[in-house]
């Protein structure tokens, strides 16, 4: 029974830089793919900075920028990050971050920042847009009959009746894509999981 040379043992590792695995997994977080990037390894960069950011922008958008946000409909009363879905669409870093500067300035009564749309908490009925002026957006019209209205108790309640199961769905796509780059930030933090062939196990064994 022959015994396998080092140097065949040696061919069956592979050897990936990782730099400083720390920096990586912040910048995995930061920009999906970017953690990767530093690192060299510039294919899984790529396809992870358009897969993931792809997948939360189009949720992004198919929710018409209204399913991201920090906070229920109460912004004033509720704890910090009470809506669960965003600490899931967090996930995906930087792009999910103006939420949290668009909460902080509901809450100090000022005007949204970039856009009335885009990652803004919802309004609740109690609570007046920072202008003051009462809230006057919180009927819909009737998706059966055009001659009638529809009351709604508050802003989060409006969304998800105008917007119908593309709330929901834009909701599901971008929190799938910050999960999905956790799993991005561990691969840049610790390396790809390597499995050797049964062949090779045989041959170190």
């Amino acid at each position: 029974m022959s015994t396998p040379s080092p140097k065949a043992a040696d061919e069956s590792t592979v050897e990936i830089e990782l730099k400083d695995p720390r920096l990586a997994a912040f910048l995995a977080w930061l920009i999906p793919g970017a953690g990767h990037l530093y690192q060299g390894r510039t294919g899984k960069g790529i396809l992870f900075l358009v897969c993931i950011l792809g997948t939360f922008f189009y949720g992004l958008y198919i929710g018409s920028g209204r399913v991201v946000y920090a906070s229920t409909a109460d912004v004033f009363s509720r704890p910090f990050l009470d809506r669960w879905q965003y600490i899931c669409q967090v996930g995906v870093g930087l792009p999910a971050l103006p939420a949290l500067v668009q909460r902080e300035r509901i809450r100090s009564h000022k005007p949204p920042i970039i856009s009335e749309k885009l990652m803004r908490p919802p309004y609740d009925f109690n609570y007046p847009p920072p202008d003051g002026e009462r809230v006057t957006y919180l009927t819909s019209k009737d998706q059966t009959d055009p001659n009638h209205t529809v009351e709604h108790a508050d802003e989060l309640a409006k969304w998800n009746y105008d917007y119908g199961e593309y709330f929901d769905i834009g909701t599901m796509f971008t929190v799938i894509a910050g999960l999905l780059n956790v799993l991005v930030i561990f691969d840049a933090y610790g390396g790809p999981l390597i499995i050797v062939p049964p062949e090779d196990q045989k041959a170190k064994a």
